[in-house]
């Protein structure tokens, strides 16, 4: 059973850094594409970023590009996103969740295919 558990959002200023964990339980993160959606209040949720398997391709929604960074620790088991220059609009829930197709490139354009979502972790970015 796919399950991932998110953490390390918090408030922080405009301008500010935080970085996100996804630590997977039952089965091995570098056999799957993992991505990592958001929802604002009263918006429907979005994509953010994915990572690959095979490649470790990666992929950013246009929004994020050049602020944030997906990356994989294999011996940690964990996905992480590292969010830069962090603007009010960030503000969310982040989720990650795990690519059930066995296909070699992520996308973040079709949530169904993903699975093992967890209870996702508040970002506020507000001075």
């Amino acid at each position: 059973q796919l399950q991932l558990v998110e953490s390390g959002g918090g408030l922080v200023q405009p301008g500010g850094s935080l970085r996100l964990s996804c630590a997977a339980s039952g089965f091995t993160v570098d056999y799957y594409n993992i991505g990592w959606f958001r929802q604002a209040p009263g918006k429907e949720r979005e994509g953010v970023s994915c990572i690959s398997k095979s490649d470790h391709t990666t992929l950013y929604a246009d929004s994020v590009k050049g602020r944030f960074t997906i990356s994989r620790d294999n011996g940690e088991n964990t996905v992480y996103l590292q969010m830069n220059s962090l603007l009010p609009e960030d503000t969310a829930v982040y989720y990650c969740a795990a690519d059930v197709l066995d296909v070699q490139t992520c996308t973040i354009e079709t949530m169904w295919r993903y699975r093992g979502w967890g209870q996702g972790t508040q970002v506020t970015v507000s001075s």
